[in-house]
């Protein structure tokens, strides 16, 4: 998978794309029950990609409410 920036993001693009990689990373647990992997690294990098959305999406928040007080 290619490393996307997630800075340039809009909170509602971030949004969508932290549901797709969840959905991803489902569909590759799940559907590897029974059979082998052939994308080993797979899994490792959808689940990082979810933790630079996270954060990302926490930054944001974060900022969100600095700006407010």
């Amino acid at each position: 998978m290619k490393k996307t920036n997630y800075k340039d993001k809009s909170k509602q693009d971030l949004i969508k794309a932290l549901g797709e990689r969840q959905e991803a990373l489902r569909k590759l647990r799940f559907g590897s029950t029974g059979s082998k992997v052939r994308n080993v690294k797979g899994r490792k990098s959808t689940r990082k990609d979810i933790a630079r959305i996270m954060t990302e999406l926490a930054s944001l928040s974060r900022s969100g409410l600095s700006k407010i007080k």
